[in-house]
């Protein structure tokens, strides 16, 4: 299953948090114009290093595949970042 929601968290320097819910779909919908010239730039990498075509659209939809649950954490003094994929 693909990604629905993406949840970001960030700690402001003053310690409060400030979350942004970021929906995934109409993200896409609103980029794929971008998402066609990101596909012809990853068919000409693949082509000049010589990567098959078919390994590498596996790879991303394993990858895709494993995001839904996934949480990263960044922390850095007293900036703080959280991204917790569902």
């Amino acid at each position: 299953m693909i990604p629905q929601l993406v949840t970001v968290r960030h700690r402001r320097p003053d310690g409060r948090w400030r979350r942004l819910y970021v929906p995934v779909l109409p993200v896409v919908l609103v980029l794929s114009p971008l998402l066609l010239l990101v596909v012809l730039g990853v068919l000409v990498a693949c082509l000049a290093f010589r990567i098959s075509l078919l390994g590498a659209l596996r790879g991303t939809g394993h990858l895709l595949w494993a995001l839904p649950g996934a949480r990263f954490e960044i922390e850095d003094g007293r900036t703080a970042v959280l991204v917790s994929v569902r």
